[in-house]
């Protein structure tokens, strides 16, 4: 595949990606809008309304950090395989280096997934 290629396949699956996303919402919104049962008589109060947006937040929160995380990961590992096949004398190096780095990323998706546990059970 040429360049031009790869990124015309990049730009078309990320513009499903988003278009999916955006699916996903509109048809979850409908949801968090059922007025009460008739059947049971229950009243919807303002309280499970926030309760259905705090689940959509946190999932979109985890599902982007994640996402964003395996991206990082990925692409550290191909450099620096690719530097390795380079320098093979300075693995070391570089393999502490990626090491480091990869956890500093996934110290990044930690932080995503104690923030929605805090959306969720705090506010």
């Amino acid at each position: 595949m040429n360049q031009t290629a790869i990124r015309t396949f990049s730009l078309k699956t990320l513009c499903a990606l988003g278009l999916a996303l955006l699916l996903s919402l509109a048809l979850a919104a409908p949801v968090l809008a059922v007025e009460d049962a008739p059947e049971t008589g229950a009243v919807q109060t303002e309280e499970d309304n926030t309760i259905g947006l705090k689940a959509i937040a946190a999932g979109i929160a985890v599902g982007i950090a994640a996402a964003g995380g395996a991206v990082g990961m990925g692409l550290a590992t191909a450099k620096s395989a690719e530097s390795i096949a380079r320098q093979p004398e300075a693995e070391g190096k570089v393999r502490t280096t990626l090491m480091l780095g990869l956890v500093f990323i996934e110290t990044a998706i930690i932080y995503a997934l104690l923030v929605v546990i805090l959306i969720i059970f705090v506010l």
